[in-house]
């Protein structure tokens, strides 16, 4: 009796095990960094809107401050082997947000904007006017945390739809 073979095509599988090796290789990483590195920038927009809707006081100079890796670093962002350095050279960020007690009898330089109710007072380094502070407590905006529970409900969407587009674009004629 003669032998019989089985003749199997395994391209296919080739084809998957190569572009899979491929992706493994650099590309996925790549694309996956860069997508971290946007979700970092939607993270500062997020928290400059946290600023705005919750009216920080003179919010421009904060606002414009806050930047990716600065030199003057106020927090650092941690998951897993994502970190994100946001830094700031506004010294009052932190208390801003935290919230802080005013030592009594300090001078702030500054000007008062409009009156009443709606009245803003607008910190002016070397101004000759200004407002002398009270002891009291000054409670924290907590921009940073409404920033992250915002971030922290869109990232797990976005990393969803990032890894489809990646699988459709490297295995989508498989089967």
């Amino acid at each position: 009796m003669k032998g019989k073979f089985i003749e199997l095509d395994l391209s296919d599988y080739h084809r998957f095990f190569d572009r899979l090796g491929k992706a493994a290789k650099g590309d996925f990483k790549k694309e996956i960094n860069a997508f971290l590195e946007g979700l970092g920038m939607e993270f500062l927009r997020v928290l400059q809107d946290e600023i705005e809707r919750r009216k920080v006081m003179d919010a421009r100079l904060l606002l414009a401050s806050f930047q990716k890796g600065g030199d003057d670093n106020v927090w650092v962002l941690n998951d897993g082997d994502l970190s994100l350095e946001v830094g700031t050279n506004v010294k009052y960020a932190k208390w801003v947000n935290d919230g802080h007690f005013q030592e009594p009898g300090r001078f702030i330089p500054g000007y008062w904007k409009g009156s009443g109710p709606e009245a803003r007072f607008i910190y002016s380094p070397g101004s000759d006017t200004g407002m002398v502070l009270k002891a009291s407590r000054v409670k924290g905006k907590k921009y940073w945390e409404g920033g992250l529970r915002i971030i922290e409900k869109i990232y797990p969407e976005a990393l969803d739809a990032k890894l489809q587009q990646w699988l459709d674009r490297y295995f989508s004629d498989f089967q």
